[in-house]
């Protein structure tokens, strides 16, 4: 799963990792608790004139399908599990035709101790480089006749406590993982004429755990479980458990 997450590089180096373009009126906020139904950053791909543009734009976290109603619908959307995406009416048109990547920093993920109590770990690359979830867009409209861009990241079952290093560590945070890509993953799950997402899907979840078992984890001070926290410091390694 995942609910929390930081993504606060300068638009400039995000799109150079991305290798995307950006408009020049891109605007992006720096977060260090980003929640959903908040605007975040997303890649996607399109057919302009012929020619393929990777692009950066900004959409709203938690899927919000055409046929919607309202809003509201995307509260519930933010994470949209592989295994049924294809089939639920929410993800399943953007899983055939408007896929997209989720630039991250890191995330956030609650490990359930005995007694009931959680402690927060953040979850990043050992280099400080980006991690892209695969993610799914749309487009919907909106009573005044404006349109909102959202999205919603894909997960998949965790990989099994027994796995070494990171992978094992993973498992025993939470049972669902966000599905990250590498970079030739992400070139075919972007790609617009490419409408089989079931088999896309496929090949996301053979991937996951290699890209995954580069990934480093540490625990963070319980200040992130409240959104309106937003600080560097909330990605600092928490201290006060090392001793």
């Amino acid at each position: 799963m995942c609910g929390r997450y930081v993504m606060a590089k300068a638009i400039g180096d995000l799109v150079a990792e991305a290798e995307a373009e950006a408009d020049a009126n891109l605007e992006l906020r720096q977060s260090w608790n980003v929640a959903p139904t908040t605007d975040v950053p997303i890649v996607l791909e399109r057919l302009i004139d012929g020619q393929l543009h990777r692009q950066v734009h900004v959409a709203r976290w938690g899927l919000v399908p055409g046929w919607a109603k309202d809003l509201s619908v995307g509260v519930r959307a933010f994470n949209a599990r592989s295994e049924t995406a294809e089939s639920k009416p929410t993800f399943r048109a953007a899983v055939k035709k408007r896929r997209a990547a989720v630039p991250v920093e890191g995330y956030y993920e609650w490990k359930k101790e005995p007694g009931g109590k959680k402690r927060p770990y953040f979850v990043h690359t050992g280099d400080g480089s980006l991690i892209f979830f695969a993610g799914l867009y749309e487009w919907w409209k909106d009573e005044d006749g404006s349109w909102i861009l959202s999205t919603s990241i894909l997960t998949m079952e965790s990989p099994e406590e027994s796995e070494p290093g990171v992978l094992g560590e993973l498992a025993g945070l939470h049972d669902r993982l966000p599905i990250p890509m590498d970079k030739d993953m992400m070139a075919r799950w972007l790609a617009p004429m490419d409408e089989d997402g079931a088999g896309l899907i496929e090949q996301l979840r053979e991937q996951a755990f290699d890209v995954a078992s580069q990934w480093a984890m540490h625990e963070v001070d319980s200040a992130v479980g409240n959104v309106r926290n937003n600080s560097p410091e909330l990605v600092e390694p928490n201290t006060s458990q090392l001793f």
